[in-house]
This record gives C-alpha cells, structure tokens and sequence, in this order.
C-alpha cells in the first residue's frame, strides 16, 4: 500500500509554532493548490489543503516561511478525531509533512546579477580571439 502526496502551493498565512505537552514542535497550515482548470466564469480556482509538520520541519516553517510563500512539500495524508469541548466528534485530514522546502516567496525579486570584473587577466574571458569552426574540430 501507498500513502505519499506531494504538493506545490502557496502558504495562506504566516506560519505559527506551538508546542505539544511533551514540548515536540508543531505547525499547523493551510496550502492553497490551483487547479489545473478553470471555472465557467474562466477563473482560476484553488483547493486549500490543511498540512501539519513537526519537529525540525515546523522550526524550519516558523523561522523562514511568510504568508504567501510557495512552498513544495511532500508527506502523507491522515485522518484523525477528537472530541470538543461540547462532546461533538470532530473528524480532521490533513497531509502530515516529511519535507517542506522554499520554493519562492512574495519578497523574492529577481536578483540583480553583478557584474563580474577580473582584477587581473582571465583566461576564461575571449579577447576577440575567433573560437575554432568545425572543420577544426577532430570530430
């Protein structure tokens, strides 16, 4: 049997760590995934995904992962049950994470490349020296 789910989305909110009883990081989150189609109307509509991580992964999400960040994740799905506080039985699934990785974020721009200047003659660098035709190449 084969229980794996990988997504590429964009985080809803910023992340928040908390903490279980025995002190084990936790983040909860939700991912919203587009669809690969389009509504009638030709909108674009998107599936919003509840996604847990722990440990080094929920550090990870809280120190470095904003609001609208487009993250790739991969896990499994789980469904699990808890009572509330009115006796009401609550069923939840969500996709426990294994990995989650930075794929871009908002505050991402293209990055200005510098210029690359040698300080000293760079073999590397062509001088107006032609570079060798095909019939110069043995083969």
């Amino acid at each position: 049997m084969l229980n794996r789910v990988v997504l590429v989305g964009r985080i809803t909110k910023d992340p928040e760590q908390k903490r279980t009883q025995s002190n084990t990081p936790v983040v909860s989150f939700t991912l919203a995934v587009n669809r690969q189609f389009s509504n009638d109307q030709g909108e674009k509509q998107a599936d919003f995904i509840q996604c847990v991580a722990w440990s080094k992964q929920a550090e990870f999400m809280s120190n470095y992962v904003r609001k609208g960040a487009l993250l790739g994740l991969e896990g499994r799905i789980q469904t699990r049950s808890y009572e509330t506080n009115n006796g009401d039985t609550r069923y939840v699934t969500e996709v426990v994470c294994d990995s989650v990785q930075i794929l871009e974020s908002k505050r991402d721009v293209a990055p200005t490349q510098p210029s690359y200047e040698p300080e000293e003659e760079d073999p590397f660098i062509s001088k107006g020296k032609s570079l060798a035709t095909e019939e110069d190449l043995p083969f």
